[in-house]
């Protein structure tokens, strides 16, 4: 009798680790939906765009409100998409034409769907309007697609290619601080299509200089200042799509993205 009560526990136990699995899984990739206490920040509509986001104004800002991201159709699917190219950008100047979230985070889950259209395409998503997860096709190196840029290398495996939709599935803890001083380093988690890539990596200084983001001339990028900022989204003179993005709060007590 206690072998058949051990087989069934044995049983129960293995259904339940699957449907975690399952439901790990279903949480993660292209065209998951928000969850419940998430906010959408982009939906494809211009509306969403101009209610929910603004042009950071970093050193480099030449653009003229309102934002010149254009509405497009959705090439793959039905519906509407944002495109990133932007006039101000023209030439790859980036942090000319960026645009940021008028609402700021700390630590918090995000889902980001992007789409490049040319080979060479490039943009990125900004963690705090500081650290950047790169979009960029054809570079496979620390400065390449998927990868927290010079920090760690690109998980290129993961990428579908031009033309087709990709997704970025991220929980970020922020750096803390204490009289001050940092005690903690930001720590970021990153499936990418449904592939976990990057597991509690410690981020150790924003890389790019004044023209990327917050602090990035500070200290050379080393001086990270006790300040929430914005997911920010890159425009660097190329067509790439981005929709369905949506933000959920958290509050992470210990130094653990894992999910």
């Amino acid at each position: 009798m206690k072998n058949i009560m051990l087989s069934r526990n044995l049983i129960v136990a293995g259904v339940i680790t699957l449907a975690s699995c399952t439901l790990s899984q279903a949480q993660t990739g292209v065209g998951t939906k928000a969850p419940k206490g998430a906010e959408i920040y982009l939906d494809g509509s211009r509306k969403m765009l101009d209610e929910k986001w603004i042009y950071w104004e970093g050193p480099r800002f030449s653009a003229k409100p309102p934002i010149k991201w254009t509405v497009v159709k959705d090439p793959v699917d039905a519906g509407t998409v944002i495109n990133c190219n932007d006039p101000a950008s023209a030439g790859g100047l980036y942090g000319s034409a960026d645009i940021v979230t008028k609402k700021e985070f700390r630590d918090f889950r995000a889902h980001v769907e992007f789409l490049i259209t040319k080979p060479g395409g490039n943009s990125g998503v900004y963690l705090q309007n500081r650290y950047e997860v790169q979009v960029l096709d054809g570079d496979t190196t620390s400065h390449g697609m998927g990868a927290i840029i010079n920090e760690t290398a690109s998980p290129y495996h993961a990428y579908k290619g031009v033309g087709k939709w990709n997704s970025y599935d991220i929980l970020f803890r922020a750096a803390r601080f204490k009289d001050g001083k940092i005690v903690e380093q930001p720590v970021v988690t990153l499936y990418f299509n449904g592939k976990k890539v990057h597991t509690n990596h410690a981020i150790s200084q924003v890389w790019g200089g004044p023209n990327s983001g917050l602090d990035g001339g500070n200290d050379k990028g080393k001086g990270i200042t006790d300040r929430p900022g914005g997911l920010k989204l890159q425009s660097e003179g190329h067509d790439v799509l981005y929709r369905n993005i949506w933000i959920k709060e958290e509050n992470l007590k210990t130094a653990n993205t894992d999910f």
